[in-house]
């Protein structure tokens, strides 16, 4: 007997996968394949076993390195915090930013702190995120009521899987109502104190039960601390602006301009409190105008040649601050009917300048913000459409936008007529054709700006996303009741084309019943609407608003869905629909005639009826169909209706 051959290894029985594995950070799921693998392929007792070996030891190291991956960015967000601390600037900034980075560490769906009211003797919100009812927002915390009660009046953190269902806390119909209305099940809260005594407590919240560990208990109140010592140096620092004032105040009685002082302590105390509440520009102007007695407005536009940035100028009866960032000119504050204004009101008036501009700014950054949030959606509806489908609703629902709802992907592109070429420029003038054509370029991205700028703010206003693609923009917008695409793409061309007072033609796509559920479908129907969109173009309707269903047989081509039927029903439905109720014969006459050349004469003699009878038959469907039936691009049309009718209806027989 021959000795027997070494058996080969089996497919998938090498420990060495587990390398593999942890060096691209595979989820834990993953370490179970390798095994099921050998096992199905037959591997022997032995290589199972040691494959077992490998993959407890692979969790092992998977486990340690996520835990130092945690402890890495635990100690990150501590250190950012510190830093946080050392720039003190804005209290609520810095608390936000606690609070945020507590929420996120932890990995909750809401975080919270809230601070004690020495006057009242409770506690009272003070920062939330994640937070979506108002009541909750507005809850205050008696000592030893509910959860956060208890850890003020107790100065330790106190933590439940299920807040409804644990009875060491006091419920009250008040937190009981604001927990119920926020959705929180879990909830974690530690003490901020100073020394021993307690001025607040930092909460971390779910939705669904939850196990806090040990360690993330710890963390929460690590970053209590910091809140704790945040609040205490604002203290400091309110106590040392509160020093300053009184010394200014007392410089102000020697100088004997206490009231002047007073007035600019009172317009900086109103704009600081308008900044903070999220005022508008109007309401600056209507706080200084309070403040200096006189008729404030802001003026948009160009500002006046002798306006010196950062100074109040006198322009007769009137005083102007310029208000502008960057070098780029805002518009301006104008104080009206003061001609005789003294320095320090002088100097209010440019501060409430210079936050009107810091106002317009934020405004603009966070309307930047979300159009480029809204962009990055659609972007990926269209280039990712594999991502998980739950993420996508998620992302979709923090912009207010329903992805499960029906909605029309449209393409719009601004479509102004090309300036005239002199075609006897000499050809040695190359320097300014390229000139000419840098010109060109910029003015067709400064195009495509403000088209994306414009449909950013209809897809916000509407519910629905825009991003900027292939030279022009396109929309995800939803579709209301009663709407068609070819309604939505004219309001939209009307809409744009109004805003940017320049010809905007936009292409509409079939409706998509639910791009979270179809994501794969936005991409096609963005390149039905862009030919559509390209269709126009080329019947010279630039300007317009249009779905494949009004290109008559050029939609029925250009559409994704082939609507056949529909494409008869909108040509002859009105004709087939009268031979069905009245048991005539107009459909037949219809293609007698066109089979005749359009010739009554002969068309009777194909149908064996008198000429008045045909007569009389044009004449029902002319009214049926509208006065131009007969001009050519209508009969083209008919025609090839008729004929997917006749097919249609052998099909059905």
């Amino acid at each position: 007997m021959s000795e027997e051959q070494p058996r080969e290894p089996e497919p998938g029985a090498d420990p060495a996968v587990y390398l593999g594995l942890l060096a691209r950070g595979a989820a834990a799921e993953a370490y179970d394949r390798p095994v099921l693998l050998a096992r199905a392929d037959g591997a022997g007792p032995a290589a199972l076993a040691a494959l077992e070996g490998a993959k407890r030891l692979a969790l092992r190291v998977r486990a340690e390195l996520e835990g130092r991956r945690r402890r890495e960015a635990e100690l990150s967000a501590l250190f950012e915090t510190a830093h946080d601390l050392a720039g003190l600037r804005d209290l609520d900034a810095v608390l936000r930013a606690i609070v945020q980075r507590a929420r996120s560490l932890l990995g909750t769906e809401v975080a919270y702190l809230s601070l004690h009211d020495p006057v009242a003797g409770d506690t009272y919100m003070r920062v939330t995120e994640g937070s979506v009812s108002a009541r909750f927002q507005q809850l205050r915390l008696g000592m030893g009521e509910g959860l956060g009660g208890l850890v003020a009046q107790t100065a330790r953190p106190y933590v439940t899987e299920s807040y409804f269902d644990d009875e060491r806390f006091l419920h009250t119909r008040a937190i009981d109502s604001g927990v119920r209305d926020e959705g929180l099940v879990a909830i974690l809260g530690v003490p901020l104190t100073l020394g021993s005594q307690v001025i607040g407590v930092l909460f971390a919240a779910d939705r669904r039960a939850r196990v806090f560990e040990r360690e993330q208990v710890a963390l929460l109140g690590s970053f209590a601390a910091h809140a704790a010592v945040a609040i205490d140096t604002a203290n400091l620092l309110a106590e040392t602006r509160s020093a300053l004032a009184e010394l200014e105040r007392a410089n102000g009685i020697i100088r004997a301009h206490s009231g002047v002082i007073e007035r600019a302590s009172e317009v900086h105390d109103r704009l600081t409190e308008l900044v903070l509440r999220g005022g508008g520009v109007h309401d600056v102007a209507a706080a200084v105008a309070e403040v200096l007695d006189g008729a404030v407005e802001f003026t948009e536009g160009p500002l006046p040649a002798e306006c010196v940035d950062g100074h109040a100028t006198r322009r007769g009866d009137d005083w102007v601050a310029a208000v502008s960032a960057g070098g780029e000119a805002l518009g301006a504050l104008v104080l009206r009917g003061h001609p005789d204004l003294d320095p320090v009101d002088q100097r209010t008036l440019e501060r409430a300048a210079m936050v009107t501009s810091l106002l317009l700014l934020a405004r603009r950054s966070a309307g930047e913000a979300e159009q480029r949030v809204r962009g990055e959606l659609l972007d990926d509806l269209l280039d990712a459409p594999e991502r998980d489908r739950r993420l996508l609703r998620e992302r979709a629902a923090r912009l207010r936008t329903d992805l499960d709802a029906p909605h029309v992907v449209l393409a719009a592109r601004i479509d102004r007529p090309a300036p005239p070429t002199d075609p006897h420029a000499p050809v040695r003038e190359g320097t300014a054709r390229e000139g000419a054509g840098r010109e060109g370029a910029e003015r067709d991205g400064a195009d495509r700006q403000r088209l994306w700028s414009a449909a950013s703010h209809l897809a916000a206003t509407r519910h629905g996303l825009a991003s900027a693609r292939d030279g022009g923009t396109v929309l995800l917008l939803p579709l209301g009741p009663g709407d068609c695409a070819a309604d939505l793409a004219r309001q939209t061309a009307k809409h744009l084309g109004g805003t940017l007072r320049e010809p905007v033609t936009v292409g509409a796509s079939s409706p998509v019943d639910a791009p979270a559920t179809r994501p794969g479908a936005i991409a096609p129907a963005y390149e039905e609407a862009r030919r559509c969109l390209e269709a126009l173009r080329l019947l010279g309707r630039s300007g317009e608003g249009a779905a494949a269903s009004d290109l008559g047989f050029l939609g029925l081509l250009l559409a994704d869905t082939r609507d056949i039927t529909g494409f008869v029903t909108r040509t002859i439905g009105e004709v087939v629909a009268y031979d069905r109720s009245r048991g005539t014969d107009l459909v037949r006459t219809l293609d007698a005639y066109f089979a005749s050349g359009m010739s009554p004469v002969r068309t009777k003699d194909e149908l064996h009826v008198h000429v008045n009878t045909v007569a009389q038959r044009l004449e029902r469907i002319g009214r049926l169909l509208g006065p131009d039936w007969q001009s050519p691009p209508r009969t083209l049309e008919i025609q090839l209706a008729l004929r997917l009718y006749a097919m249609s209806a052998a099909v059905a027989r």
